[in-house]
């Protein structure tokens, strides 16, 4: 099925979906109804392990009676099945309680231009040619060095998604996009050690990939230079976060000034709008209008515009992301962050190396593990590997550590924005220097 007959058959479906609902006596509705299809396929050791289409389809409704709501959702989009789906949230709404606070969108703020984003890339590749990027991803790997004696696999998929959303203000928007990957992840070994690691690529178009060959060598890179690695003593020094752990700091501040976490009282950055978060001078920008970005959107998931925003400018908290729900429980306007945010950059002035020049002694994080972080309090501790620094150079490989502190302290501490910007991810920022944390080893 072509884009124009997805978005037709899903603009016919929730337009459908809202007509029961106002039949049935609601005084609002909104319905999102979706549709993705997609290969996979995945090799290891020169051989085919899977391969997989992915044909997806949901259809979501939302009714409200006065300040009373429900929601049911179905996969089925056969007319009968979307009423019992109408007709089960009507239910559901009818026994729950009031709520002064939910509601549709407020309809000045929702989108009226839809500009092209350049998000749809359609990749028309079959399984043979799918299967023989990851194997050659694998090859290149596998042949880098004799030290890589192992693999893990390599993985390539493709998908194409339609999504439209309705509500009965009279909103109607649809979006369709691709996102194409390609991974590949080995094991090295040398003296009775191994390690492993891995490398990928993300895009919406074909043509902002990194080559298969590139993919491969990286991964092997990657898992050589962790063999040797040893644990260190215990200590406090400064940490210099690689681009593609430092994205997940700067998640957890954009967690921490959600809506939903400022109402319910459970964020480390509570009631911190205007003040100082990050140090003076550094600036956290969302645009959401990015063309081919990972995540970029004309409207929230609420018909909501988006538009570009400072989040901290100058190091002070500008805005907390709020949808509507989170906006009226808060007395203010929504942000148009129904769903979450969408593409988020901090802008980096420092070559890594010049970075890494400024640290006598430290640890340099290239992969953290576990769950270690309370976004209430803000206490942060994570398992992590890495290099030790000595002399403002990487010296050995590190492992079996743990890097803790918390994270306001860690925000406020940044000492460094780094221009290696990895663009693979919606949040997109460079290596990140703390000026100091505790790092447990032996």
């Amino acid at each position: 099925m072509s884009d124009g007959d997805d978005s037709r058959t899903l603009e016919r479906l929730v337009a459908h979906c809202l007509d029961v609902a106002r039949v049935q006596g609601a005084s609002a509705c909104e319905a999102a109804a979706s549709l993705e299809a997609g290969l996979s396929v995945g090799v290891r050791l020169g051989e085919v392990e899977t391969v997989e289409y992915q044909r997806d389809r949901a259809i979501g409704v939302t009714v409200y009676f006065g300040q009373r709501k429900g929601s049911a959702s179905t996969a089925d989009f056969s007319d009968a099945a979307l009423r019992d789906t109408v007709d089960a949230a009507c239910r559901i709404a009818r026994f729950t309680a009031e709520d002064e606070h939910i509601g549709l969108a407020d309809p000045e703020r929702l989108a009226t231009e839809f500009p092209d984003l350049e998000l749809d890339h359609p990749w028309a590749i079959d399984p043979p040619a799918a299967i023989a990027l990851a194997l050659r991803a694998e090859a290149a790997a596998r042949g880098a060095d004799a030290r890589i004696t192992n693999s893990d696999g390599a993985g390539f998929s493709s998908h194409r998604g339609t999504r439209c959303y309705a509500n009965s203000h009279g909103f109607v928007g649809t979006t369709t996009g691709t996102h194409h990957s390609l991974s590949c992840a080995v094991i090295a070994g040398a003296g009775g050690a191994m390690q492993r690691d891995g490398w990928h690529t993300i895009a919406r178009a074909e043509s902002d990939m990194e080559s298969a060959e590139s993919v491969g060598r990286r991964a092997a890179e990657r898992a050589l230079r962790r063999l040797g690695a040893r644990r260190i003593p215990t200590t406090r020094v400064p940490v210099l976060f690689a681009p593609e752990v430092a994205r997940g700091l700067i998640g957890h501040l954009l967690a921490a000034i959600r809506g939903s976490a400022q109402y319910r009282q459970s964020s480390f950055l509570l009631d911190a709008l205007g003040s100082q978060v990050m140090p003076a001078g550094v600036t956290v920008r969302e645009e959401p209008l990015l063309a081919r970005g990972p995540a970029s959107t004309a409207f929230d998931g609420e018909g909501v515009a988006t538009r570009a925003a400072e989040l901290v400018s100058d190091g002070r908290l500008q805005t907390y992301l709020l949808d509507s729900y989170s906006a009226r429980r808060l007395g203010r306007e929504s942000t148009g962050h129904a769903g979450g945010w969408t593409n988020v950059l901090v802008a980096g002035d420092r070559d890594p190396a010049t970075l890494l020049r400024g640290v006598e002694r430290g640890f340099y994080v290239t992969e953290l593990m576990g769950q270690g972080v309370n976004l209430v309090t803000g206490d942060y501790s994570r398992g992590a590997t890495g290099f030790w620094v000595d002399g403002g150079e990487l010296t050995h490989p590190v492992e079996e550590v743990t890097v803790a502190g918390n994270l306001r302290d860690m925000l406020l501490g940044i000492v460094g924005f780094g221009n290696d910007i990895d663009r693979r991810h919606p949040i997109q920022v460079g290596s990140i220097l703390i000026d100091r944390m505790a790092v447990a080893g032996d």
